[in-house]
């Protein structure tokens, strides 16, 4: 008998929201269907207006933009059941992730702020949903992030081989998988700061395939510059967030240039991103036979073309072992819901750094279930 979950993700790169029908009986992980939602433009300059570090908010705007997203979140999930053609009743649970609007889980009071409010989500769709699921891990100590790596190690590893999953949203986070200890955590930037420097000078959202970039030089007294941060050097566990690698972060270090073509900068950050991973790849994951890659960067054919030219083993999109790239992390918290629901661990303490392994997330009863 089919045991039907919904993940829905939207991450740093504020595109839109990912939603997921995943049947996950049997132990088995397998996408029924697939829904994508942009975002209106209001709203994602509203999530980008309150999202800038130590920047003051109206307790309003974040309370309205809270609820709004959540009514955008089960939108999405009547859309992908619309879609196809699944009625209510037969879904188990919804596995939220929220948009993240502020990470910052360092220090005795560190936390991860997601908004996209789960009472709207169960209230409008009669769904229990499942969310909030970082904070659980840092009150344990732990980064809250990266929470996919328990979920590649269901799907990708190897018992045989070892490999490296790496997940390049706005931030990129890798996973390596080999069979004694599972090891991920946060690189830097992905497609965050390629992202921001392409709408400053093109007036587009994204450089599409790299195709920018392509036409600038990467300048290396500039790509120093960038990997000397501090971030890069810090061992595991570590995360981070686009309120810290953020366009103020990069104008900082431009401050130390005199003019460069800011199509040269965008090829210096495509290079900073690749140059960053396969550092980390390299550092702590040597061993690595092949690297799976999922998220948006799979699709910019430079930073896929750099990172393969930075490592000595193949380097794959995950779609090549039965997993679209874009689907990869909706999928993931459909299956931290069910975790939850069944009373399980979603984190790994090697992982996040948390002292134990913890359930994680608030559930909010749907009207169907209770």
């Amino acid at each position: 008998m089919a045991e039907l979950y919904i993940g829905l993700m939207s991450g740093t790169s504020l595109d839109g929201i990912d939603a997921a029908l995943v049947d996950l009986s049997n132990s088995q992980v397998r996408l029924l269907d697939f829904h994508y939602q942009a975002f209106p433009t209001e709203i994602r300059q509203n999530i980008m207006a309150i999202s800038h570090a130590d920047q003051a908010v109206l307790l309003k705007n974040y309370g309205c933009l809270d609820s709004q997203l959540g009514c955008l979140f089960a939108e999405a999930a009547q859309a992908l059941l619309a879609k196809a053609a699944t009625p209510t009743d037969n879904i188990l649970a919804i596995g939220s992730h929220g948009q993240t609007v502020y990470h910052a889980p360092e220090g005795k009071f560190g936390f991860s702020l997601q908004i996209g409010d789960p009472n709207r989500i169960a209230e409008i769709t009669g769904i229990t949903t499942v969310s909030d699921f970082r904070r659980r891990d840092i009150a344990a100590g732990g980064q809250g992030a990266p929470l996919v790596p328990a979920f590649h190690e269901k799907v990708f590893a190897d018992v045989q081989h070892a490999r490296t999953v790496v997940n390049i949203g706005g931030i990129a986070n890798i996973t390596v998988l080999d069979n004694k200890q599972i090891l991920g955590f946060d690189t830097g930037p992905g497609n965050t700061l390629l992202d921001l420097w392409c709408q400053q000078h093109c007036q587009q959202p994204i450089d599409y395939n790299g195709d920018w970039a392509k036409q600038g030089e990467v300048h290396p007294d500039l790509l120093k510059v960038l990997l000397d941060d501090s971030f890069f050097h810090l061992p595991p566990p570590k995360s981070t967030g686009k309120e810290y690698f953020s366009i103020e972060w990069l104008q900082e270090k431009l401050g130390y240039f005199a003019t460069i073509k800011p199509v040269d900068i965008q090829a210096t950050l495509v290079k900073l991103s690749a140059d960053s991973i396969s550092t980390a790849i390299k550092q702590y994951a040597p061993q690595t036979t092949m690297t799976l890659v999922c998220g948006g960067g799979v699709h910019n054919k430079l930073l896929m073309q750099n990172l393969s030219d930075n490592l000595t083993c193949p380097v794959y999109s995950t779609a090549q072992f039965g997993i679209d790239p874009d689907h990869v992390e909706a999928i993931a918290f459909a299956w931290l819901a069910k975790q939850t629901l069944l009373h399980l661990p979603g984190n790994i303490t090697s992982v996040t750094g948390a002292n134990k392994p913890v359930v994680m997330g608030g559930v909010y009863f749907g009207s169907t279930q209770a």
